[in-house]
This record gives C-alpha cells, structure tokens and sequence, in this order.
C-alpha cells in the first residue's frame, strides 16, 4: 500500500463511516447524561460534524482528496436541501432584514482583496524569500488562485488559473492552504454561531429582525405540523431531488451554450455548471414557497434538508487535512494573516454600523465558501435561516472574477516593485 493510500478506499464504507459518525454525535447531542450536556454546551453539534472527519481524513483514515462523495453531495444533495429549505420561506420577511447583510457581504469581499496584499507585504517583509520566484513559481500568481476562491468558489479559482498561470506545483500547494485556513475559519464561525449572543452584545447589535424571521417561520411550521406518512416523507424527497434533476438537466444545456457562444460572460462564472444548478434550485424553491407546496413544511421538509446538509457538511469536513501545513509553512502563515486581515476588517465594519454576528459569518462565508458552506453557517444559526446563505453566495459569484483579478494585479504589484 503507498504512503498515502488511506486506510478505507471504497466509498460506500467511507459513507456508512461518516453517516455512523453522524448518528453517534447526535445520539449523544440529545442525551440528558450531565457529560454530554456539559460537552454540547461547550462544542456545537455541527462542528463536529465537520471536525471529525477532517480528523479522519488527517489520519489517514479516510482520503477527501480520492473520495467522491463531496462531489455527490455538492451537486446532489446541496440543491436538494436549497430546495427544502426554500420552499416555506418568508420572502417579505427576507428583505425586511435591510441593507446590513448585503452591506457585510461586500466588506468580506473587501477584506478578501485587501487582506491578501496586506499578507503578502507582511510576511514578505520578514521573508523576502516568498517575494521571490520566476514565471509560473512567483508566488502571487499562486495566492490569486486563492482569492478567486474565495470570493466565489471553485469556477472563480479556475478563472484566476488560466489567467494567471502559477506551475502546477504551487498551485496544488495553494489548494492545501485555502483549504485548511478557509475550512479553520469555518470552524470557528460553526462555534460562536451556537453563542452569537455575546458578539452583539459587545457590538451593540439590534438582532431583532433576525429573530423576528425566525419566530414566523416557526410559528408557521407549527400552524402546519404533523406526523408524516410514508407518502409525504416520499412527497419531500421527489421536490427536493426532482427540483434538482431540473437544474442539472436546464445546467447541463445552458452552461456550456455560454460557455461556447458568449465567452465574455465566463467572468461571471455564467458558464459554471455548479452556479446555475445552485441558482435554479433556489429560485426553483423560493417559487414553490407561493403554492400549496409549502404546506410540505409541516411534514419535515427542511428537516429532510437538515439531514441532507448535515451529510454535506460531514464531506467538507473530510475535505480537511491538517497535516498539510508541514508542506510548506510559510504559505499558511500568509493565508493566515490574508484571513486575519479579513475578518478585521469585517469585524471593524460590523461595529461601526452595528450588525449582528449572523451578518458577519453569513456575509464572510458566502464570500470564502459560496453556496457549498454559507447555507451551512446560516443554518447553524437556525435551520430556517439558511437560504439568506444561499442568497448571499450567489453574489460572491458575480463579484469574484473581478475582485480576485485586482487582488491578484496588487500582490503582483507588491512582489515586483
């Protein structure tokens, strides 16, 4: 066996790894022993969800990297749960949360565009070496990569790739860093977003609205509640993953149509697959929010989509290797500090105009993580919050082809000059 073969290769046994993991910790979550209590207290449920299989996956255990089952549950059951999620929203009740949650999306962009220029003239000020490098090895080129994924997601990455051209060398070694310090960022947001209490109270912060959207929608779950029947559980699952088939079906023809036909538009990551089924899904759901279908809510729809979510998030999780920061150091002490400066600069905004901490880690993860993770950190919150996430990732799709190609001209700047 190689050296970094992991342990467990086949996915049906990784899967019936993670789900097993899943029930244990809630299992335990919901015992009314005094250590668990205690424990559950202190760590929030969802972290770990997704800190255990990065665990696994550090070990060697299990393989992120070889797996298919982030890819399945991205693209399958991601859009499945948007859809659950969405159909018993309260869109009134969205856009009366006001202008903060768009205005804290833009300072995660900001801070995303400022922050890696700042890192890279910190850290090469007491490295010079880092500033260094010839032709595809300058280590810019690499850190642009990284902006464009995080501002965005994946197809913004690529974007920065063609255009830039770091060897593949450094590029590979960029995956491992905004891997690990997006998914510890995640982390730490999963944690106080189980206590967002004590945040707005130091910022001052009137959550009310938050609250407010969150207590009518329970109201109208509990209006609706009842006990499913095998025909309504199947009813919620034929939604969500018919809705989801749609997207895939109308994505497969309309990506590359624009792709091949307006090559303009890739800057908006128009000719991205995962953009459009992540778009149609939501707005897929949001539309049957209107109709009788919303009445699907009393039967458990969005918990169908918790436990879809959950299953995502236990993927990302394995997505995580911390034993990647031996590779080469220097590079994750600029992420870290790239992230560092972000999240000042999210925080200073947040206190200035007086934002609850949901607008600050909604706002900062649909920048870092896009559609994949916002959902996952609004709905640590409470699940019915979860498509304001969505909403707010779509955005960092259109933004970021534009701000990772300016990050990326000022870290040019700042290694040249």
């Amino acid at each position: 066996m190689e050296e970094n073969t992991p342990l467990l290769t086949n996915d049906a046994v990784v899967f019936g790894l993670l789900m097993a993991i899943l029930a244990i910790i809630f299992v335990t979550s919901a015992s009314d022993k005094p250590f668990w209590k205690k424990f559950y207290g202190v760590v929030p449920t969802v972290l770990l969800c997704y800190f255990i299989p990065a665990l696994a996956n550090s070990f060697g255990l299990i393989s992120g990297e070889s797996s298919s089952l982030y890819k399945v549950a991205s693209r399958y059951l991601l859009p499945a749960s948007l859809v659950l999620f969405t159909i018993s929203i309260d869109i009134k009740g969205i856009l009366k949360l006001g202008p903060k949650a768009l205005t804290m999306f833009l300072a995660g962009t900001v801070g995303i565009m400022l922050g890696g220029p700042l890192a890279l003239l910190t850290v090469g000020t007491l490295f010079p070496d880092l500033l260094g490098g010839s032709g595809p090895e300058e280590v810019w080129r690499g850190l642009s990569t990284i902006a464009g994924s995080w501002i965005g997601g994946g197809a913004n990455q690529t974007a920065m790739l063609e255009v830039f051209g770091p060897s593949p060398a450094l590029f590979s070694q960029m995956i491992a860093v905004d891997v690990l310090v997006a998914n510890l960022w995640m982390a730490v947001l999963l944690y106080w977003a189980a206590k967002p209490e004590k945040i707005d109270k130091l910022f001052n912060a009137d959550s009310t609205k938050i609250y407010e959207l969150r207590d009518r929608i329970e109201e109208f779950r509990k209006g609706i509640m009842k006990i499913p029947t095998l025909s309504d559980t199947m009813i919620i699952l034929g939604v969500g993953f018919g809705v989801t088939g749609v997207a895939h079906l109308i994505a497969d023809f309309v990506a590359p149509f624009i792709g091949e036909n307006y090559p303009n538009l890739k800057q908006f990551s128009l000719d991205s697959a995962f953009f459009w089924i992540v778009v149609i899904a939501t707005t897929a759901g949001l539309l049957l929010s209107f109709t009788k279908v919303r009445k699907l809510e009393g039967a458990g729809a969005s918990r169908m989509g918790s436990v879809l979510l959950y299953v995502l998030i236990a993927t990302i999780g394995m997505q995580m290797d911390l034993g990647a920061v031996l590779d080469n150091p220097l590079l994750f002490v600029v992420g870290i500090v790239w992230m560092l400066f972000h999240i000042i600069i999210m925080l200073i905004v947040a206190f200035i105009i007086k934002a609850p901490f949901f607008y600050v880690a909604v706002g900062s993860q649909a920048n870092v993580g896009g559609a994949a993770s916002a959902p996952i950190v609004a709905a640590a919150f409470d699940a019915s919050l979860a498509p304001v996430g969505v909403l707010l990732a779509v955005l960092g799709y259109a933004a970021g082809t534009y701000g990772a190609y300016l990050c990326g001209l000022m870290m040019q700047a700042i290694s040249v000059g």
